[in-house]
């Protein structure tokens, strides 16, 4: 692991962000060009030609991608024998800001840019094979980016994969060692489920699935439809990729929350931020009260 105000190359280390099991992601100072970037680098165990085959791999997937919701890579090279990937610093991943309030208009304009950035990358043949709510960096103004082709694979006819990815959001036939675009739409599905009911669908992802309740509450028909088709186990069922997902999304955005939904999630934050901010003022009078 590298440490705090340690130097690798021009980058001074500050804090880990992540740590995975191939690699380790830290916020570093770029000190030539005065700014904070997010470093990936993979752990010593596993500096062998496979890995950095994989993370050179994973430079020129991102490297043919140009769109606001993918995370765009800054550098990629070998410094003291290590390779290291600098992309933006983010503000947050996916996981870590819905677990605070967030209105479901938000909510929806978050699964409109994860289904934009995975589209992007599908039109051109790229399967990312790790769906996940930490693979979304966040940025200011709610800019949502893809981020992580590590283990990516370009689509052909026939895609003969590991079974590479992660539990929870794999589909079982990427589990099976078959990836393919629509593994990817199926990890979309179980991501934006979860989003809107807080809720991870599991085996055997019999509808009505937990949190149904809540999703009928707050969204059409259409929108459930939109989530189911996504979910299905037989992959031939699925949209075919991000791309027709997105579009069948763009059809049906405009009333996916149930009328007055998205007017009352706001309200509600609202308040609660009134409820939140108590002057020094309002603290003496209910003192005084």
């Amino acid at each position: 692991m590298l440490k705090a105000r340690q130097y690798i190359g021009k980058y001074r280390i500050e804090k880990r962000l992540a740590l995975g099991g191939f690699a380790a992601v830290y916020r570093a100072f770029d000190t030539i060009e005065g700014i904070r970037v997010a470093l990936k680098v993979p752990h010593d165990e596993h500096i062998t030609e496979d890995a950095l085959r994989t993370f050179r791999n994973e430079a020129r997937l991102a490297a043919k991608l140009d769109h606001p919701n993918v995370l765009p890579i800054k550098d990629a090279s070998i410094i003291d024998d290590r390779f290291v990937i600098a992309s933006p610093l983010g503000v947050a991943t996916l996981l870590d800001r819905w677990q605070k309030r967030m209105t479901m208009q938000k909510r929806m304009d978050l699964v409109q840019q994860m289904l934009a950035g995975v589209a992007h990358a599908h039109e051109r043949k790229i399967i990312h094979c790790d769906i996940k709510p930490e693979n979304f960096i966040l940025f200011p103004e709610n800019r949502l980016r893809l981020a992580d082709f590590g283990i990516a694979r370009i689509a052909r006819r026939t895609v003969h994969g590991s079974g590479s990815g992660t539990v929870g959001y794999m589909s079982p036939d990427q589990a099976m060692g078959r990836p393919s675009l629509r593994s990817d739409v199926f990890s979309l599905g179980l991501l934006i489920y979860r989003l809107m009911t807080g809720h991870l669908p599991e085996w055997p992802f019999e509808w009505p699935l937990e949190g149904h309740a809540r999703l009928k509450r707050s969204t059409s028909g259409d929108f459930i439809v939109f989530l189911q088709k996504s979910i299905e186990l037989n992959p031939r069922r699925r949209y075919a990729n991000a791309a027709e997902m997105l579009a069948e999304f763009e059809l049906i955005q405009a009333n996916a929350l149930k009328p007055g939904r998205a007017k009352a999630t706001v309200r509600k934050a609202r308040n609660t931020t009134r409820r939140r901010r108590v002057t020094p003022a309002r603290r003496r009078r209910q003192r005084a009260a």
